[in-house]
């Protein structure tokens, strides 16, 4: 049962498995937002250059920002958010990655759709 201050808020969940196609074009980018970046301080910018010129989630994770999601939803105000990225093993084929199942159940046990867009 929802209580009226929870009613408010809501998890969003959303996940992207992305291919990589151009390495080279994502550390460039990634490396001209780090240095456009001024409210990063210097030692941490060293650090997030490093970090992206050796890791391409790395360097997705700084081009990234989920709050462009909901940033223009009318009636919604960004509470909390929280990213992370990661190489991965992906078989487009493989049923763990069929991501149109409807009528799934959440991690709660409880019935939920399942939607995705392209």
């Amino acid at each position: 049962m929802s209580t009226p201050e929870t009613s408010r808020y809501v998890r969003l969940h959303v996940e992207l498995v992305l291919e990589i196609s151009d390495p080279e074009q994502l550390t460039a980018a990634a490396l001209t937002r780090i240095a456009s970046d001024d409210s990063m301080p210097d030692e941490e910018r060293d650090h997030a250059r490093s970090a992206v010129r050796g890791d391409e989630a790395e360097a997705l994770a700084y081009l990234v920002e989920p709050s462009e999601l909901v940033g223009d939803v009318p009636g919604v105000e960004l509470a909390q958010a929280s990213w992370s990225s990661e190489e991965i093993d992906y078989d487009p084929e493989a049923v763990e990655w069929d991501l149109d199942e409807e009528d799934e159940e959440d991690v709660l046990g409880r019935p939920g759709v399942v939607s995705s867009r392209a």
